[in-house]
């Protein structure tokens, strides 16, 4: 096959890349340059797709012996994912701009870009696997190494995308391997630091970066009963779950640490409470996608069980869901309700619950909303 490999600058993508050459495929490498600011610098693990990033995936090609190539893809990181990331706190919820960035650049710019210029597939380092049905039809999988499995961050893929998609990771038992196997292979970014954090936000002050983009007003801190107990100067800078930084006036009366547990930006508040109301056991997501062909319980509207995953390194737990769509003027739209069986702290709108079937990745959606069942709607506040 016509291979395009997509070249990070990191090891994972090396080494695919590398896989796919000596699997006879014609493969060459391309490095996204999503940023059009020339002096951005990686500081260790921070960061990517850096000046010294594109220097790697070139060196990588270069040792490879495949043509290499820069894609500038800067405006459109800027506006479906950087853009979205600031709309989405705006809005108080918190986004996952790995996910976006996945959905609407790797997977669709790419991929679209590729297929247009003759190439049968993209290759990127992913730990993530495609097995196809007796149909012929792509499922997407975990990879064989649970520790590094990034199925979660791919679940956005489409059934079309994934069957031009080639993860050449996915039944390596560890990172170590692929460290060794580059290092034997004469790759010299064999011992590189994993990149980390949100990409645009090299030093990972998110507060700070978002205080320049979003206009910042002071407000309220109030408990679960309505009650003031502190201020804030802007409640997009606060995530669900937080426990640092609230500066609160008024302790709890038990003496315990509060958290975040909602966001308000219409009106400029914040909800805190005790850690035991963070505990979410019924979310419904929009936005609904499948990754390859949904089970046959999604056209019919029954109830299936599954497990739920709303972090890249959360851990799963057991779950009912169902479907249900809504038509309105901008057409029908799907809506993913979930029961978790074990409730999830933390959880917040905006964040990507995906789920899974044994191994198998079943789709995705963004969390509208998240509550508990057991706990008296916060909705209700004063």
């Amino acid at each position: 096959m016509r291979v395009l490999a997509a070249m990070s600058g990191g090891v994972d993508s090396a080494v695919a890349a590398a896989r796919a050459v000596d699997a006879g495929h014609d493969v060459v490498g391309v490095h996204l340059a999503l940023s059009r600011m020339p002096g951005t610098l990686r500081t260790g693990s921070r960061g990517c797709c850096t000046v010294e990033d594109s220097n790697d995936a070139w060196r990588a090609c270069d040792l490879l012996g495949i043509p290499y190539y820069v894609w500038d893809f800067s405006e459109r990181f800027k506006e479906d994912v950087v853009q979205d990331f600031i709309d989405e706190y705006a809005a108080g919820r918190t986004p996952n701009p790995c996910m976006r960035c996945n959905e609407r650049i790797k997977f669709a710019a790419l991929l679209e870009k590729a297929i247009a210029l003759g190439f049968d597939a993209v290759c990127t380092g992913h730990y993530a696997k495609v097995i196809t049905d007796a149909d012929g039809n792509p499922e997407l999988h975990r990879a064989a190494d649970w520790a590094k499995d990034q199925s979660y961050v791919l679940g956005v893929l489409t059934h079309e995308q994934l069957k031009h998609s080639m993860f050449p990771l996915a039944d390596t038992p560890s990172k170590a391997e692929v460290r060794a196997e580059a290092e034997a292979r004469g790759l010299s970014v064999a011992k590189k630091p994993d990149s980390h954090d949100i990409c645009f936000i090299p030093d990972g002050d998110t507060a700070g970066w978002l205080a320049e983009k979003i206009e910042m007003t002071d407000g309220e801190i109030v408990d679960e009963t309505g009650a003031t107990v502190g201020g804030h100067t802007g409640s997009n800078q606060f995530t669900v779950g937080q426990r640092r930084g609230l500066k609160l006036g008024t302790p709890a009366a038990d003496g315990k640490p509060r958290f975040v547990l909602e966001i308000r930006p219409k009106e400029n508040k914040v909800i805190v409470g005790p850690h035991a109301l963070l505990a979410i056991d019924a979310i419904q997501g929009i936005k609904v996608s499948w990754a390859g062909l949904p089970i046959a319980e999604v056209a019919t509207g029954a109830e299936f069980d599954c497990y739920a995953q709303v972090r890249a390194h959360g851990d799963p737990v057991p779950a009912r869901a169902f479907v249900t769509e809504e038509t309105d003027d901008g057409g029908t739209r799907q809506q993913l309700h979930v029961t978790l069986v074990e409730p999830l702290r933390g959880v917040a709108p905006g964040q990507t619950i995906v789920l899974y079937q044994g191994s198998r990745v079943l789709g995705q959606a963004t969390i509208d909303t998240a509550r508990s069942m057991a706990r008296p709607d916060l909705a209700d506040l004063p």
